[in-house]
């Protein structure tokens, strides 16, 4: 255990800007930024030319744990979370079995206690008949609401279902946004085909935007916090800006605003199929962007959803929805600081900031004092690239591969302890669960 921790002479991510000096820790905490500190502490770190930056909240992720952890864990995933600059993970609840009930949320928080080495915290899933569940289970990200089928057994879709989570409780519900009538009809449509392209076309933008109008509606008649999840479509990115409604917050995800444009399925076969899909169409990965430049859209996150490598070479029809990215999330968008494309201060609002404020995270998401110590600290000016076969995600593959990136993490610490160093990690220490106000 590190039981304090001086970092000196970084370009610091604070919330009123970047500013140079020196940050210290005690037992996990921040308690001092400044210019310049002389303390007597047991790790100091001092390589000036690094920057360093709040830890990444990853809202949205699918660590498979229990069930179907031959895909990934929460031990396995946490790891390529924190190599990745991840501090704080939120699970959803598509496992096996499912995160209904609340004994499973508390096998699930207490497979994390065990063996994850970063924070963490998940959704409870809804169904058409536990309500009671969701609003009596403690301290969760958020109700987890598919209202378009995707995976696992709890599709909502029923008005009266939908009204009636809507109108009990308080809790933050989060939603897959898309029309289950309409995909049904797609999928009859599109019956026996074997062109993986077509998986755009049965999860349609009509579909999308139909949901989101639909589950909009509901939240501003019953006054609810509700977040769209893995935004897609430049229908729902207008639509949004235009309602402005105090009770709608949304999200995208990394490859839907930089995987796009004609040819994208003939490049990436199977491998690019996911739910929500992959627009082929750039126009709407170009209105997320502008959706996060006018902040729109409030938050970026991976919707990391791994399967094995031999899964997704099945054909289409066979082969299923989903791809990883929680370890190189933090990579590509620092690449696109440096491209000019966006500001440090910018990333850290989308993947810190935001986050925190989204789900009301307690003491974490910024450099502040008083604040959990979870940091990584970045090289703006080293590069990598992608490689398929050498991550640390079980899947061990990625979208991206082939993909050089300038901008990397080298440590990650998690309340104060130091977790991932340049390809080592550091499991002694677990992380915690983290509490929503």
């Amino acid at each position: 255990m590190i039981d304090s921790l001086l970092i000196k002479n970084v370009q610091m991510v604070l919330p009123e800007g970047i500013r140079e000096g020196d940050l210290l820790v005690r037992d996990g905490k921040i308690v001092e930024i400044a210019p310049s500190i002389n303390a007597s502490v047991e790790c100091e770190i001092n390589e000036k030319g690094l920057t360093l930056m709040p830890g990444v909240i990853d809202s949205h992720v699918h660590f498979r744990d229990p069930g179907v952890t031959h895909k990934e864990s929460i031990y396995s995933g946490a790891r390529a979370a924190a190599s990745g600059g991840v501090t704080t993970f939120f699970d959803m609840p598509n496992t096996i079995p499912s995160t209904i009930t609340a004994e499973a949320m508390a096998e699930k928080k207490q497979i994390a206690s065990e063996t994850s080495l970063i924070n963490y915290n998940f959704y409870i899933g809804a169904t058409s008949d536990n309500l009671d569940v969701l609003n009596t289970v403690e301290n969760v990200a958020a109700i987890k609401i598919f209202v378009g089928s995707s995976t696992g057994d709890m599709l909502v879709d029923d008005q009266a279902v939908l009204e009636s989570i809507f109108a009990n409780g308080s809790k933050l519900i989060a939603i897959h946004s898309e029309d289950e009538g309409i995909i049904q009809e797609n999928v009859e449509k599109y019956s026996g085909s074997t062109d993986v392209s077509d998986h755009e076309r049965i999860r349609s933008p009509e579909a999308a935007i139909k949901a989101t109008k639909r589950l909009c509606e509901l939240a501003d008649r019953y006054k609810r916090r509700l977040q769209i999840l893995h935004l897609t479509t430049q229908e729902e990115t207008e639509f949004l800006r235009e309602l402005k409604s105090p009770f709608v917050t949304t999200e995208a995800c990394v490859q839907h605003f930089l995987l796009h444009g004609e040819g994208l399925y003939d490049r990436l076969g199977t491998f690019a199929q996911i739910n929500p899909p992959l627009r082929e169409d750039s126009r709407h990965a170009e209105a997320i962007w502008a959706g996060l430049m006018d902040s729109t859209i409030g938050m970026v996150v991976t919707d990391h959803a791994p399967h094995l490598v031999e899964e997704k070479k099945q054909p289409f029809g066979k082969a299923p929805s989903g791809m990883p990215g929680v370890e190189t999330s933090l990579s590509l968008m620092l690449n696109l600081v440096n491209q000019g494309k966006c500001s440090l201060e910018q990333v850290v609002q989308w993947m810190c900031h935001g986050p925190a404020a989204t789900y009301n995270v307690e003491k974490r998401g910024s450099l502040r004092v008083g604040n959990w110590a979870d940091l990584t600290l970045v090289d703006m000016n080293a590069s990598r690239r992608i490689e398929s076969g050498k991550l640390n995600t079980k899947s061990n593959w990625s979208a991206f591969d082939g993909w050089n990136v300038q901008g990397l993490p080298l440590m990650t610490f998690v309340n104060g302890q130091l977790v991932y160093r340049e390809g080592d990690f550091f499991e002694s220490v677990k992380g915690q669960e983290v509490r929503l106000t």
